[in-house]
């Protein structure tokens, strides 16, 4: 038996905790009494994975600052004592890098279930544009973080992407100075990007994160069939098709947790450089203003907007291919920003929607893969047109919704929520 006078003591402290900080309405609010559909499949653990990857992100961030340089003399030589002679470090530094590539995995797939199953939709549409503010900063993040090896593949693949705001009429070349905080990428770059890196951006991470999940919390989560749980609830107020996440999602979810730890432990101590495409072999020069590599491209979770601005091989009104090659890839990310409002189908969920809903989606899919193969592999005229045909379809995918989405063909949502 327990002891009562430690269950008494026990109470006492949460009841002062309580009175003085909302805990235990914050436990049931957000886990024990926050009914969640009893539908949820397999494309759901991978929100519960991308904040897991953040904390490793954020953990093995701070412990790799500790022995880093941010100086363009000292960082290179920094990560490597940090892979040879910092205990560790070397498992440190392959958690953070395979880290960054399997949050954009998770974050990639958390995003397609948001397009298969509508969670953009009513009333959603606040929880998606938290969900692409989040998508932006991490790009953002992944990319300041990109520079601070200070190798090969860093240094020009920095350059590449800063001289893309050079091509902005009038105010480019400015744009680009500012950027960089010198005439050239520098010292001075590398230590902005550092506290970009390491502060500023992981705090917006965070604060968007935290309203990402109080805005999913407010309305409630979708479900593979589109319905809202809040409308058919018992005489207690409790949705009938609705369960506790904890103790039954956050059990569930350990479960693909084991699973994901698994693979991600795999690729760590067997594949940690992915091929080189989680971290490129050149990365393991030090940078060298001198010395162009062969073929400088992007870390593969970018490389799919790549591959659009390198589509773009027209002047248009006098101005630069590379001009609209930027605008083509600002594009690509600020449309998926304005999707809530684009679909026009009385239904949520692929389930009911009809073929040509479903070919679109395949289309987007297939085209966004192929645009990141393409994004990695040098540039030549028959790319150059299979990567146009996939940006095209990419947009048609977006731009031409408001008429597919209502013509299509629907089959009938059901009143429950299905297995």
């Amino acid at each position: 038996m327990g002891n009562p006078n430690r269950s008494k003591a026990e109470k006492g402290l949460m009841r002062w905790v309580d009175d003085r900080f909302p805990a235990t309405q914050m436990w049931e609010d957000h886990l024990s009494k926050y009914y969640a559909p009893k539908n949820f499949n397999f494309w759901y653990f991978f929100g519960s994975l991308a904040l897991l990857v953040l904390v490793n992100q954020i953990v093995t961030g701070i412990w790799l600052t500790m022995s880093y340089t941010p100086t363009a003399e000292g960082a290179f030589a920094s990560v490597e004592y940090i892979m040879r002679d910092v205990e560790y470090g070397w498992l440190l530094r392959y958690l953070h890098s395979t880290g960054a590539s399997a949050f954009f995995v998770v974050v990639y797939l958390h995003m397609f279930r948001g397009l298969m199953y509508g969670s953009y939709r009513n009333p959603r549409e606040l929880i998606w544009l938290f969900g692409m503010a989040i998508y932006l900063a991490l790009m953002a993040e992944a990319f300041m973080g990109y520079l601070l090896p200070w190798g090969q593949m860093s240094y020009w693949g920095a350059q590449v992407i800063i001289s893309l705001f050079g091509a902005i009429p009038y105010v480019g070349e400015d744009l680009q100075q500012w950027i960089r905080g010198d005439y050239l990428i520098s010292g001075i770059t590398l230590n902005r990007f550092f506290s970009l890196h390491v502060i500023a951006l992981p705090i917006v991470l965070l604060a968007l994160v935290v309203l990402h999940i109080l805005a999913l919390h407010e309305v409630g989560s979708n479900n593979p069939d589109g319905i809202e749980i809040k409308k058919n609830k018992d005489e207690k107020g409790i949705p009938v098709d609705g369960i506790p996440f904890h103790p039954y999602y956050s059990v569930k979810d350990i479960v693909g947790v084991v699973v994901f730890l698994f693979v991600f432990c795999i690729v760590v101590f067997f594949f940690p450089e992915g091929g080189g495409y989680f971290i490129e072999k050149p990365n393991f020069e030090p940078a060298n203003a001198l010395k162009t590599p062969d073929h400088i491209a992007p870390v593969w979770y970018f490389t799919p907007f790549y591959a659009m601005l390198r589509a773009v091989t027209y002047p248009l009104f006098g101005v630069d291919a590379k001009f609209w090659g930027v605008v083509v890839m600002g594009a690509a990310i600020a449309i998926l920003f304005v999707l809530p409002w684009l679909d026009k189908s009385p239904v949520k969920s692929i389930r009911y929607k009809g073929m040509i809903c479903k070919i679109m989606l395949v289309v987007f899919a297939v085209s966004f893969v192929i645009l990141g193969v393409l994004g990695a592999l040098p540039s030549t005229p028959g790319r150059t047109v299979v990567a146009q045909i996939t940006t095209t379809l990419y947009f048609v995918f977006f731009l031409a919704m408001p008429w597919y989405s209502k013509i299509d063909s629907t089959k009938p949502v059901p009143e429950r929520v299905t297995g």
